[in-house]
Formats: structure tokens, sequence, C-alpha cells
């Protein structure tokens, strides 16, 4: 073992050009780079048992790292294709409310914390505006339920509003 990471680490020092060519031409991004040097050292790795000197070692060792290389990237174009950067100031909710307003909502979400899990589930769908059919299909029960069932919490949101004040 110790005689194949000696073997290893020369075969690296030794071709350390073909790897870095490899590399940055396939990443820009330090990151990326960083992954792709890393996957490539690890299949270098795994196929070190698997040389056969009948072709040179800069050939097999170029058929790899452009193999890892290659599949690395098909990963991050199809990864950069689906994805996007998320920008923060889309979670930043604007604040119309006055203080007045925002305690009353605080007190409605300490009310709503109070149900069970499908009450809770079914107003916060019926607060955020969905319609009885949405609220149906999302909860697996019928749109009569829905109407039944929210009628019901509503009730029960008044009642304790009521205790409060």
């Amino acid at each position: 073992m110790l005689a194949d990471k000696e073997k290893f680490v020369t075969i690296i020092k030794d071709n350390k050009r073909i790897l870095y060519k490899i590399i940055n031409c396939y990443c820009k991004d330090p990151d990326d780079r960083q992954d792709l040097e890393q996957e490539i050292l690890i299949q270098l790795w795994k196929s070190l048992d698997s040389y056969n000197s009948t072709c040179k070692l800069s050939t097999w060792l170029y058929r790899i790292a452009l193999n890892v290389a290659i599949s690395h990237y098909r990963k991050d174009v199809k990864r950069k294709v689906t994805t996007f950067g998320l920008d923060e100031s889309i979670l930043q909710i604007a604040d119309h409310t006055t203080v007045n307003d925002q305690d009353k909502i605080d007190i409605l979400y300490q009310l709503i914390a109070k149900l069970s899990s499908l009450n809770k589930a079914l107003i916060i769908l019926h607060l955020d505006g969905n319609s009885y059919r949405d609220i149906a299909e999302v909860m697996g029960i019928s749109e009569s339920n829905v109407g039944t069932k929210i009628n019901r919490i509503k009730h029960i949101l008044k009642q304790e509003l009521k205790n409060i004040q």
C-alpha cells in the first residue's frame, strides 16, 4: 500500500501540468476547479491498479482525467441550467403593517399555533388565498369538507379572540 501511495504521488507530481491544463480548461471557478481536481485524483487512485504499461502513462492519465472532466462539465452544465442563484431580497417581505396590525397578526399566529396539525394546515392554506378546490387537493379531502372545517376553525379562532379581549 505504501508503495502504491508513493507511486501515485510520483505520477501526480510528474504529470501535474497535464492535470493543471485539463482542470483549468474545464473549470473557471476556483471552487469548481478544486472539486474537479479531487474527482480526477480519486479516479486516478482507483484506476492505478488497472494501468497497463502497454500504453504511455501520460496517455492513460489524459484518458482518465479527460473522462472525469467531461463528466464533471456535463453535470455542472445541467446543474447550472436547473438551478439559479437566489436573490435574497426576494425573501424580504415588505412591511406595510402598522404596529397595531402586527400585534393582531402575532395574536392570530399564536392562536393558529394552538390548532391541530390538520386545522393549522387548512387555515394557513385558506389565509394564503387558496381556493377550497386547491385546499382539498392538497389535503386529500373533499371541497365540502374543507368548507365545513374552515368555518369551524374560524369559529374557534373568533371564540379565542373574544377570550383574549
